[in-house]
């Protein structure tokens, strides 16, 4: 996941133009004549770029890449789409100013973006109408505001996920997560998961989301080194530092390793040393396939054809993941508007009355009905509660057995 955190403050973000060349905010218009009949449809990605923390840059570059492919082919029901994008910088303020910025242009929905300041932009997109679709999964509003639409379990479900693949292997567990207020909900489900096979709730260990060293983190996760001990980081970008740092103190193969996708991702394997890499073996929880499950071949069609080389854009990462499935299914929320208006306000009645709605085998079917939502605790928007298990072979993320969707209903739900 992923997925997760910081604070910041500063500066507004600036629109441009995608090409122009300048960073901050842009806009992907309409790429031909048959997707230029109609009025836009207007929508915004942000994410943040460049911080010194959890950097999401492949999911305005994919949304741009969708915006291409879409136009391409004629449109949404002729219409062309017009892809906003924002930078969110891990920041509270720029978070909101991003929201404004989506108010301003009118924008029927905010689509497959990140950020953890739910509480800073979900305000503006609730007083405008602005439907919040496919966020990364990361601020505790995307589960609770009325006008979020989330693609997967978030946070709760990789924690969940984690344990209940670690509770089959580990004895004793240890959390290093990072010293926020998103990382403090992480023990608690992560818990949940490991009591599925009632073992004891891991040990939690606060770490700072922006450090460049982590041995004081390692040396208390790993702690005498015994057989059966797990350690599990869960850091974002900073999660590669910490498994430096974890394998300079040497703690042996006594010491299993594990993460989410999103702190451990296929790129990270790459850069420190593939089947080498410290993180040979470990495992780890995602909210969708693995990389290579043919499911995923639509989008890296899309990418090659439309991309146009844009190296943001990994197809294994779960930030630009999350953006394909929330513009797919955008896609098929607003062509069944038909020749209809397409305000937000529209595109919000279609979701709400959402269900089954398909998105390729990336997800179970989906929708947002009362009767679609599920009983998790301070979680009344979660639809999706399902993980799939992978480890980390000769340097690869691959699927743990035959693959597929581990639920974790029961466990969301009975948790607190």
């Amino acid at each position: 996941m992923t997925a997760i955190r910081r604070f910041g403050a500063l500066a507004a973000t600036v629109a441009t133009l995608v090409g122009g060349g300048v960073s901050g905010c842009g806009v992907v218009p309409g790429t031909g004549s048959a997707a230029g009949a109609k009025a836009p449809i207007v929508v915004m990605t942000w994410a943040p770029q460049g911080t010194n923390s959890t950097n999401m840059p492949g999911m305005p570059a994919m949304a741009q890449a969708y915006a291409r492919m879409v136009n391409a082919e004629g449109g949404i029901n002729g219409h062309p789409l017009k892809v906003l994008t924002c930078d969110e910088h891990n920041d509270t303020v720029r978070a909101e100013r991003c929201a404004q910025q989506a108010v301003d242009a009118n924008a029927v929905a905010v689509v497959g973006s990140y950020s953890q300041y739910g509480q800073s932009f979900m305000a503006s997109l609730e007083n405008a109408g602005i439907p919040y679709l496919g966020g990364y999964g990361v601020a505790p509003e995307e589960f609770t505001s009325p006008l979020s639409y989330p693609v997967n379990g978030g946070a709760p479900a990789l924690l969940a996920g984690n344990g209940r693949q670690l509770s089959s292997i580990c004895d004793h567990t240890a959390l290093v997560r990072p010293d926020t207020a998103a990382g403090d909900q992480y023990p608690e489900f992560l818990d949940a998961g490991l009591a599925f096979r009632h073992r004891a709730p891991a040990d939690d260990i606060r770490a700072p989301d922006d450090a460049t060293d982590y041995t004081g983190a390692a040396q208390r996760a790993i702690g005498s080194g015994e057989p059966g001990r797990c350690v599990t980081a869960v850091l974002g970008d900073r999660t590669a530092t910490f498994f430096d740092s974890f394998r300079r103190l040497g703690p042996g193969q006594q010491v299993r390793t594990a993460s989410v996708l999103g702190s451990v991702k296929q790129s990270l394997l790459d850069s420190t040393g593939g089947a080498d890499s410290p993180l040979e073996g470990a495992y780890a929880t995602s909210w969708y396939p693995s990389a290579s499950d043919p499911a995923w071949n639509p989008m890296r069609n899309a990418v090659s054809t439309y991309a146009f080389g844009d190296n943001r854009i990994d197809v294994a990462d779960p930030g630009a993941e999350t953006t394909w499935i929330a513009y797919t299914v955008f896609t098929k929320i607003v062509s069944s508007l038909g020749q209809g208006p397409v305000t937000a306000q529209t595109v919000r009645d279609a979701l709400d009355h959402a269900h089954d709605v398909s998105t390729g085998g990336l997800t179970p079917p989906l929708g947002w009905r009362y009767a679609d939502t599920l009983a998790v605790r301070g979680y009344p928007r979660m639809v999706n509660a399902t993980v799939t298990y992978q480890v980390v072979r000769d340097g690869r993320l691959t699927a743990v057995g035959k693959g597929g969707f581990v639920d974790l209903r029961d466990t969301l739900e009975s948790t607190g």
